[in-house]
């Protein structure tokens, strides 16, 4: 009991920092978008904003998972939310000198934290499972994403509300003062060295490790496939979501923000169903039916009229998509965590986020100019009825591992 309730504390103090440092971060992205929204109106502008954001990743990202797993997690994490605090005090004080920076100034500050998420994100995940006992990691997980879900729910309804009364540097300050506390929580976890040899290996042979590893794991390499899909074709919808609302249905600033309110309730209450329920036992073909449910959202989201009643219709369906997201990435996430040895952690979920960020352009750079051609309405259709066939591929894949995949029959013991 005393190991369970000592694992409990560290996990809570080290979310409690990251749900403020994930509450201004989500202002300063819905600020930084919106602005872009209004200034352009460009659905290519939104799309190299993205993807600006992951380039880090998509060349250092498999690097970035070897550091994890060289050096301590705690300290790689607390780097990373100083990064990240640092590129928000420019941004702030750009702001205040000029109303109107250049795009491309937004764009090199974007790329600054992109290198601060790609260092925080695998040290995360590979610090978890060394405080988290096995058979409680899809509960954690879900907890996890309940405190990123009220952060995102409630960063852009901040970010609104600022936009409206104050300038976009005061949104910075949030921003700082939340890394800032991030980091001092950090300070009061202890998260153990991984064991190591005395001689360390080159940084190819730590790439050829990580390779190894997860090509030795079949469930993963069965669902790394539909995950890989998936992204190519969601990650056009979530940065094109301003443009759908500010285009098609004539939304201002707290319209998408009201949109990305429910969105985010879709994820906190999903999250809260995992985390109390423990999910589907058959965590693979909960994350298949996730991804189908993701398609039916956004082919519902592209035939919807322009109207008052379309909007409603749209924002009660984000609730829906956003649920969606918590029931493929938990099942997925807990698996890998419990699944892969620690030393190998850092690395195999670095060279996943690689994957995954390189898969992204692909779609954006499809997205950007087709949407400026057909509309941002058709593309959400479209992309909707492929993630339905990505969701059923994903079935298909999957379903010999089923056994090897399902939840522990320890966490129903120990609930």
């Amino acid at each position: 009991m005393k190991k369970i309730d000592s694992w409990k504390k560290q996990f809570a103090i080290i979310y409690v920092g990251q749900a403020l440092s994930l509450l201004g971060s989500a202002a300063v992205q819905f600020a930084v978008i919106w602005w872009l929204t209004i200034q352009t109106e460009s659905a290519m502008v939104l799309t190299l904003s993205t993807i600006v954001a992951f380039v880090p990743n998509m060349f250092i990202g498999p690097f970035a998972g070897v550091l994890v797993d060289r050096y301590n997690r705690k300290l790689v994490m607390m780097a990373a939310d100083g990064l990240v605090a640092l590129s928000s005090v420019i941004l702030g004080i750009v702001f205040l000198i000029n109303q109107a920076p250049p795009i491309w100034f937004i764009f090199v500050i974007l790329f600054v934290r992109g290198i601060g998420n790609m260092f925080h994100s695998p040290a995360m995940q590979a610090a978890i499972p060394m405080l988290v006992p096995a058979e409680h990691l899809t509960k954690a997980g879900g907890y996890g994403n309940l405190i990123n879900s009220l952060s995102n729910m409630l960063g852009p309804v901040l970010g609104a509300a600022l936009m409206g009364v104050a300038p976009i540097a005061t949104i910075m300050l949030i921003d700082i003062v939340g890394a800032l506390f991030a980091i001092v929580c950090l300070l009061f976890v202890n998260i153990p060295d991984i064991p190591r040899s005395v001689e360390m290996p080159h940084l190819s042979q730590d790439l050829k490790q990580g390779l190894g590893a997860m090509r030795e794991n079949k469930p993963l390499m069965a669902v790394f496939f539909p995950m890989v899909l998936m992204n190519v074709i969601y990650m056009p919808l979530g940065t094109l979501f301003p443009l759908l609302v500010r285009t098609h249905f004539l939304g201002e600033a707290i319209h998408n923000s009201i949109v990305e309110f429910i969105f985010a309730g879709g994820l906190l209450i999903s999250s809260l169903m995992i985390g109390v329920w423990g999910g589907m036992k058959n965590r693979f073909l909960m994350a298949s039916l996730a991804v189908v449910l993701l398609g039916v959202t956004s082919l519902v989201s592209g035939i919807l009229p322009a109207t008052t009643l379309g909007f409603v219709v749209f924002a009660v369906v984000c609730f829906f998509m956003g649920m969606s997201g918590t029931f493929i990435n938990v099942p997925v996430m807990a698996y890998v965590q419990e699944s892969t040895a620690p030393e190998m952690m850092g690395k195999v979920f670095s060279l996943m986020m690689t994957a995954m960020t390189w898969s992204m352009p692909i779609g954006l750079l499809i997205a950007g100019p087709v949407c400026e051609v057909i509309g941002v309405g058709t593309w959400f259709f479209w992309s909707g009825v492929a993630l339905v066939l990505t969701g059923i591929l994903c079935r298909i894949l999957t379903r010999p591992y089923d056994e090897q995949t399902r939840l522990p029959e320890k966490i129903e013991e120990n609930s």
